[in-house]
C-alpha cells in the first residue's frame, strides 16, 4: 500500500504567467504578432499540432538571427528571472509542514508537467521542489542556438507522466528509457495510484490530465490567471463538462482559496491513506 501522495502542477499561467510569451518579450519580440501571425496559421490553416507549431516558430526565429539566437543560456537565464503567481514561492512548504505535522507516516512529492520548454522551467527558483520535471526540450546547433525538439510534451503526452509517477519512473535513473512506462506492474506494487495524486493546470493541454486523475478517483483543479480575465470562461468550461473538481484563481498565498482547496485535498488524502493504513495493519 502506498504512503505517499502526488500534487503535480502545470507550469505555465498554473504557477507562473506564461514563461513562453515572457521569454519572447523579454527578447522584444512583438508577442502578439508571434501567436497570431506566426503559430496561429499552422494551427489552422496547416492542422499543426500547437506544441510542436510554437517550437517550430522559435527555431525559426532563433535562425533569422533578428533577435539573435536562441540558446540554452538565454533561456535558462530567463527561467532565473521569471516571475511566480502569489504565494508559489512557500506554497511547498507550507503543505509539507502540513503533512509533516498531521501525517507524518505521509509523503507528500510534487511533479512538474509542462508544454512549456524544460531548459526554462528547470532553472526556476521552486525547480528544486519537484521530485520530477518533465517538458518540452530543444536540441542545440553549432551556433548555439535552438535547432530541433527533442521531446513534444502536448495533451495526450502528459498522461504519459502520470503513468511514470505511478509506476515510479522518476528521477535520474529513469532516464534514457523510453519504453520502460509500458512495463506491466501489479496494482499492489505501485508507487502512487491515481486516487493518491492531485492535478492542478489551466489549459487545454491538461485536460486528458484531469480526465484520466478525476476518473480514477483522484482530484483535478482548474485554474486561471486573474491577470487574464479571458482565459476566465475557458476555466470555466472545464467546470461544466465535469472535468476538474474546482475552479479558482491561480493565487496560492495562505488567504487564498485555491490555496485552502489544495490544504484539504492533501489532508484528506492523507487521513484516507492513514486509515488505510491501520486497517491494513490490523
Amino acid at each position: 500500500m502506498s504512503d505517499a501522495i502526488a500534487l503535480i502542477f502545470d507550469f505555465d499561467d498554473t504557477l507562473a504567467p506564461d514563461s513562453t510569451s515572457g521569454f519572447l518579450a523579454d527578447m522584444g519580440v512583438d508577442v502578439e504578432r508571434f501567436w497570431k501571425e506566426m503559430v496561429d496559421p499552422l494551427l489552422f490553416q496547416q492542422d499543426w499540432d500547437p506544441v510542436p507549431a510554437y517550437l517550430y516558430q522559435m527555431i525559426e526565429l532563433s535562425k533569422s538571427g533578428a533577435y539573435g539566437a536562441i540558446t540554452r543560456e538565454r533561456l535558462e537565464q530567463w527561467g532565473r528571472r521569471l516571475p511566480l503567481h502569489e504565494g508559489v514561492a512557500t506554497l511547498f512548504g507550507r503543505l509539507r509542514e502540513l503533512v509533516r505535522e498531521q501525517h507524518p507516516q505521509v509523503r507528500l512529492e510534487f511533479y512538474l508537467i509542462s508544454s512549456g520548454i524544460g531548459d526554462v522551467v528547470r532553472h526556476t527558483s521552486i525547480a528544486h521542489e519537484f521530485t520530477d520535471i518533465w517538458a518540452s526540450e530543444f536540441i542545440y546547433g553549432e551556433d548555439g542556438g535552438i535547432h530541433f525538439p527533442r521531446r513534444i510534451v502536448s495533451f495526450t503526452d502528459k498522461t504519459r507522466y502520470l503513468f511514470h509517477i505511478q509506476k515510479g519512473i522518476v528521477g535520474p535513473a529513469s532516464r534514457n528509457k523510453p519504453f520502460e512506462v509500458n512495463r506491466k506492474i501489479p496494482p499492489e506494487k505501485l508507487r502512487i495510484p491515481f486516487e493518491q495524486m492531485i492535478f492542478v493546470g489551466d489549459g487545454y493541454t491538461d485536460i486528458p490530465c484531469f480526465s484520466l486523475v478525476r476518473r480514477s478517483g483522484g482530484v483535478a483543479f482548474g485554474v486561471w490567471d486573474p491577470r487574464h480575465r479571458d482565459k476566465r470562461s475557458r476555466a470555466w468550461g472545464f467546470i461544466q463538462e465535469g472535468r476538474v473538481s474546482n475552479l479558482n484563481q491561480a493565487r496560492y498565498d495562505e488567504q487564498a482559496e485555491l490555496y485552502q482547496w489544495l490544504e484539504e485535498a492533501v489532508d484528506s488524502l492523507a487521513g484516507r491513506i492513514t486509515l488505510n493504513d491501520r486497517i491494513y495493519r490490523g
